[in-house]
């Protein structure tokens, strides 16, 4: 694979069989950020669990003490005084059997998040095809099915992020942005490894915590050292 001068710049100053600290890691990734936008700083940690096991599932959200640099878009699924609370609460879009039909007639999908009461999942299940494998489907795990919707939306507001393990066993989550700088970056990195820490299924064997990559949108990636966490 062919890379930009500024990619390969940026490579040159990692040793990539070195297992950074966190803070030297959140330091290289700012060193190596140089596109002309506000890159994204994403994380990913593989685990010594088998996701085709339904008790090593890892599942979860955490808000980030310094949120994710995004502005979020929340759609609620809700009826009566919950979509009144809702819109009260921030919610960009708020509506019931209206906005089913317009995801499924119209493939609207101009939100971020999606976030519903129980008694209105029969109704999202219908949708559950579309939402599932986009990520978009409310899940009480995630806090996205739930009556107190007031609290939810504000969470969500405020840098609330949903970590989930693949079929490859590895997790994918934004910490942030270059713009952050390595104190926010580093609280946030640490907040959500201690999460995904604390998640771990009981039927998990061996090491939990295998490896973690820090990189930046255009940038390369930083290993960092497991054990610090």
């Amino acid at each position: 694979m062919k890379h930009g001068k500024k990619y390969s710049d940026s490579a040159k100053l990692i040793d990539h069989i070195k297992q950074y600290d966190p803070e030297e890691a959140v330091d290289l990734v700012l060193k190596t950020g140089k596109a002309k936008f506000d890159e994204t700083v994403e994380i990913s940690v593989r685990l010594g669990v088998d996701p085709r096991h339904a008790d090593q599932q890892v599942r979860g959200a955490v808000v980030l003490p310094h949120g994710t640099g995004r502005t979020i878009r929340v759609l609620v699924i809700a009826k009566g005084d919950k979509a009144k609370e809702a819109e009260a609460a921030g919610a960009d879009f708020v509506g019931a059997e209206d906005m089913i039909q317009k995801i499924q007639q119209e493939n609207w999908f101009d939100f971020d998040v999606c976030v519903a009461t129980p008694d209105m999942m029969g109704m999202v299940g219908r949708i559950g095809r579309v939402l599932g494998p986009k990520g978009l489907m409310p899940n009480p795990k995630s806090g996205t099915v739930t009556m107190d919707l007031t609290r939810a939306i504000h969470d969500i507001k405020a840098g609330k992020v949903e970590y989930r393990l693949d079929k490859t066993a590895i997790i994918h989550c934004p910490i942030g942005k270059i713009s952050f700088g390595n104190q926010k970056l580093g609280e946030n990195l640490q907040t959500l490894m201690e999460a995904i820490i604390k998640a771990k299924p009981a039927a998990a064997k061996g090491t939990y915590v295998k490896s973690v990559y820090l990189s930046s949108t255009m940038g390369p990636s930083v290993r960092v050292n497991p054990l610090k966490f």
